[in-house]
């Protein structure tokens, strides 16, 4: 998925690839923690009335534990990744 464009919508420049380290967790946080809730939304009150903004509402307390937990421990994560995966001849 590449985009050679330098802007993200209309005139809106793309960011530094130096910026990577804080969009990738930043979107991975908020689908996964947006998925997860509403699963488990689901699971545990089923299809109420108010089901969304309910949903809403445990989305963003779940990504405002997420994404911060993700940065955190991203660093833990991959050198343990590391441990399991031969990378010597990637280049």
């Amino acid at each position: 998925m590449s985009n050679s464009s330098p802007y993200i919508v209309a005139k809106i420049p793309k960011l530094p690839a130096k910026y990577l380290a804080i969009v990738m967790p930043f979107f991975l946080s908020f689908l996964m923690s947006g998925l997860i809730s509403l699963v488990n939304m689901v699971k545990n009150v089923g299809w109420v009335e108010h089901f969304a903004p309910m949903w809403l509402s445990a989305w963003f307390f779940s990504w405002l534990v997420a994404f911060p937990t993700v940065l955190f421990l991203l660093p833990l994560v991959r050198r343990i990744s590391l441990l399991f995966v031969d990378v010597s001849s990637v280049k």
